[in-house]
């Protein structure tokens, strides 16, 4: 049955809810699921600079489905630091093991990968390093000058752990100046204990405000996954939490849980409750969200920052 809820501005939300069973939804999806898988000479082309230049991506490696669409268009997020996580959440299919020691090559080949893809916006996320006394900070700035360097002008987005909410080691990122700084939400707040547990509800919003204080200017962004068994105000609150951190893009998606071993799916949730959240979020003035199934924090990143700059005036 329709759910509903008030967004500050009073005008009333009406958010389906599809399929909620408790169960793992995931061997019957709906229809606005379904995916149109892409091939072409640049899919295989990526895949052979990704190949040979031994690195990794998120695509691969979270199991994205957006991506023979993305590879085609020659748009790839780059996972540093390894594919090994030291945290392990309920929705993400990177492994969880003990990590290798950081590559010292690897900010330069990612940024000959850059350029041979003809990259204008390269966007890099990363395993936790919690293993590390920096938690991979280095590494991190290290890339963003890289690829600075090997094609200038291309735009940069990261999206790196908390590093434990350690100042020093965000600020290392930051003054690395980075285009967008993102960090992921993720889910609402009674849910984050369960669904991310080495990471903290409160300690994620601080690090999107520090980065504001930090490198005022900075264009910030989250994520937040729905379909985990929050229930529709507790979507609107953390939208305002974000929206009071400064974010300026927002991305909303479905989770779809991928493998067994992962949380269930609680539910498939109705592109019109996308829709809705979009219009919440952007009158509590978060400057774009970018809200739908198949939508993920790096999916077409290029493209909401230009769709927020359009939006504030940044």
């Amino acid at each position: 049955m329709p759910s509903a809820d008030h967004n500050p501005h009073g005008r009333r939300l009406h958010l389906p809810i599809v399929g909620v069973n408790g169960q793992a939804s995931t061997e019957r999806k709906p229809p606005w699921l379904k995916v149109r898988l892409r091939t072409g000479p640049n899919l295989a082309d990526v895949r052979r600079i990704v190949r040979e230049g031994r690195l990794h991506t998120v695509c691969e490696e979270a199991s994205c489905p957006n991506l023979s669409e993305c590879w085609e268009d020659r748009e790839a997020t780059f996972l540093i630091l390894g594919d090994r996580c030291t945290r392990r959440c309920g929705f993400c299919d990177v492994m969880t093991a003990k990590p290798l020691p950081p590559d010292e090559d690897e900010p330069r080949r990612i940024a000959e990968a850059v350029r041979a893809m003809g990259l204008r916006y390269a966007v890099l996320t990363g395993v936790a390093r919690d293993d590390l006394p920096d938690g991979g900070a280095r590494i991190w700035a290290a890339a963003i000058r890289a690829i600075r360097e090997a094609v200038p002008g291309c735009g940069v987005e990261v999206l790196p752990s908390d590093f434990k909410g350690g100042e020093r080691d965000l600020a290392t990122v930051l003054d690395a100046e980075p285009d967008v700084f993102a960090h992921n939400l993720e889910t609402v707040r009674r849910l984050h204990p369960r669904i991310r547990p080495a990471f903290g509800y409160d300690r994620s919003l601080e690090v999107l405000r520090f980065a504001k204080r930090h490198r005022p200017g900075q264009v910030t962004k989250s994520n937040l996954i729905v379909g985990m068994g929050e229930r529709p105000e507790e979507l609107l609150e953390a939208l305002r939490d974000l929206a009071e951190a400064g974010c300026e893009i927002v991305t909303i998606g479905q989770y779809l849980r991928p493998t067994p071993h992962h949380l269930p799916v609680d539910r498939f949730v109705h592109p019109d409750e996308f829709a809705e959240l979009k219009r919440a979020g952007e009158a509590m003035g978060i400057a774009h969200v970018e809200a739908g199934p198949l939508v993920r924090s790096s999916y077409h990143a290029g493209r909401q920052l230009r769709r927020a700059r359009e939006g504030a005036g940044l």
